[in-house]
């Protein structure tokens, strides 16, 4: 799944376009390394966002998309805030 895709659905970013933008600066990274919004997620991957100067580290569990809202923070785990 693209990683702007995988941050709406998983509702750690509520819009695609804002995911997008976030990428596009240069604030997210995947493993360590500086991601694109195309960047393909799979399990087991580390992804850090920083808002602001508030920085979310999170391991991505499921890399599939739920079938319902209630579900969505089943697909990571936070490790660091």
């Amino acid at each position: 799944m693209r990683l702007d895709k995988y941050l709406k659905v998983s509702r750690l970013i509520k819009r695609r376009t804002v995911a997008n933008e976030v990428a596009d600066a240069g604030r997210i990274l995947i493993n360590g390394k500086v991601a694109k919004a195309s960047q393909a997620v799979n399990a087991g991957d580390i992804i850090e966002v920083t808002f602001g100067n508030r920085p979310i580290k999170v391991r991505v569990l499921s890399d599939v998309e739920p079938r319902t809202k209630d579900v969505a923070r089943e697909m990571y785990e936070v490790i660091a805030e």
